[in-house]
Parts: structure tokens; C-alpha cells; sequence
């Protein structure tokens, strides 16, 4: 059983926009410290950013705006991280967080499922969900005829509420609110999306997930802020092939559309 949302679902929108500021500090440093938490709806939108690289309040808005809509009021706060996380940091990459990381293999109802979502959005760019449960397929798809859906998808329940309209008006978004969405049967204590390569969320979470499907099995991880080493493996290793990944997908904004896959 498994549950998928598209970018347009409001979650999604605060993912992308946390991962477009992160993007921002990853333009401005080669290496920098961020995190950002973003909540919106009904045309607000509330950015808190703790970042150690120097992001143009301008350039978060336009972000912001071309993500969640013109009509979005932005209300941001920018603090400096703070000088003791900074230091764990300083000389080499140190694990940035406590956690707890269970990567688990994709199962083909969820590569489905994933496809299917891509599929949907490719020609229905609005708010959308879909769950696949064994049998039953679960279509809830905003800003369509739930008529004609039915239609093109005779053997699904399509949206069982009838017409909707979905998005930021109707719902709000708040940063990691979708993690099952992201990572299938995959398991975090923290969020993916918000952080910079340092942060287990984000670094051991992408490492546990890809060795899980290399190995076909579950992979279980911990680790304790300013551990050296994660899996046998020097902390820099994990942040480099997180890095790799993160730059095949197109970015942290990227990333944070559809998650893990």
C-alpha cells in the first residue's frame, strides 16, 4: 500500500520552496549550513531560515512567488546558524544530527504508483493524490472533471467526494509533511527536504535509501552528531554520493518534487 502526492499538493509546494532557498545557499558557498522550515496557505507564506550563507531576501521572495503564485505574501525570517553547529563542521564534514535511517528496497506497486503520478502530472499540473492498495486505486485529482476521470479509469475510485479544486486556497503546506509520500516504506527520524548535504536527513537518508535498492534489503543505520563515520563509511563519502544525487535530480528544488522516487 502506497500513497502518492504531486508537486502542486501543498506539502509539495513547501518542499520545493524550502528546497529552492537551499539551492539559493548552495549558489552562494560551495559548502554552506542551512536549514528552513516553510508553512503557507491561503496566500501566506512563512520562511524561517537559519543559513550561514548570505541569500538576497529578494531573491527568497521571487522563489516563493514563482513556486506558490505571485499572489503569495512571503513573510521570511533569516537568522545566522547557529556558531556551535558551525563549528562541528568547521575543519571536515561531521555528521550534522542524531537519527535513526531505514532504507528500504521499492516494491513495483510503488514504482507504479510513481510512474502513474508522473503521468497524471505531465497533464494535470494541480493538486493530486493516489493511493494503490492491492486491488483498489485511489484517484483524488483537483481541478478535473471526476466524470471524464472515471471514464479514462473505469476501475478506480476517483474522486469520491466529487469535484475539487485543491491546491493553497483550499489546503495548507507545511515543510516534511509528506515523507511517506517521498520515501515509500523508507523510515526517518528527521525530514529530506530544507537542509544542506551536512544533515544526516538529508545525506544518510539518500545513502541508506540507494544501498537498499543496490542490495535488494533492508538497510538499517544510526548515528550521533559529529560522528567521522556512518556504515563503516568517512562522513565525507556519504555527503559526496548524496551530493552526486542530489545534483542528477537538478537541484534541491528538483529533489524535493516527488522525493526519494
Amino acid at each position: 500500500m502506497i500513497e502518492k502526492v504531486n508537486p502542486s499538493h501543498p506539502d509539495k509546494v513547501a518542499d520545493r520552496i524550502a528546497g529552492a532557498i537551499v539551492d539559493l545557499a548552495y549558489a552562494a558557498e560551495e559548502n554552506p549550513k542551512i536549514a528552513v522550515e516553510v508553512l503557507l496557505g491561503h496566500d501566506r507564506c512563512l520562511a524561517i531560515i537559519e543559513t550561514s550563507a548570505k541569500i538576497a531576501e529578494w531573491d527568497i521572495r521571487q522563489a516563493i512567488r514563482r513556486i506558490a503564485g505571485k499572489q503569495m505574501i512571503a513573510d521570511i525570517v533569516i537568522e545566522a546558524q547557529d556558531e556551535h553547529l558551525s563549528d562541528n563542521q568547521e575543519s571536515d564534514f561531521r555528521c550534522g544530527d542524531n537519527g535513526i535511517f531505514k532504507g528500504m528496497p521499492l516494491t513495483e506497486e510503488q514504482k507504479t504508483l510513481s510512474k502513474f503520478a508522473r503521468k497524471m502530472y505531465a497533464v494535470h499540473p494541480f493538486d493530486g493524490k493516489y493511493i494503490l492498495d492491492g486491488e483498489r486505486f485511489i484517484i483524488c485529482q483537483s481541478n478535473t472533471s471526476s466524470a471524464e476521470m472515471r471514464k479514462l479509469y473505469p476501475n478506480a475510485v476517483v474522486n469520491p467526494l466529487g469535484d475539487w479544486t485543491g491546491g493553497t486556497d483550499v489546503d495548507t503546506g507545511a515543510t516534511n509533511r509528506k515523507l511517506g509520500s517521498d520515501m515509500a516504506d523508507s523510515v526517518t527520524g528527521g525530514g529530506l527536504h530544507g537542509k544542506d548535504l551536512s544533515k544526516a536527513d538529508v545525506s544518510v537518508n539518500i545513502h541508506a535509501f540507494l544501498k537498499a535498492q543496490r542490495l535488494s534489503k533492508p538497510v538499517e543505520l544510526c548515528c550521533a552528531i559529529g560522528d567521522d563515520t556512518v556504515d563503516g563509511l568517512p562522513y565525507p563519502e556519504i555527503v559526496e554520493e548524496a551530493r552526486q544525487y542530489i545534483h542528477s535530480v537538478g537541484g534541491f528544488e528538483k529533489f524535493a518534487e516527488w522525493g526519494l522516487y
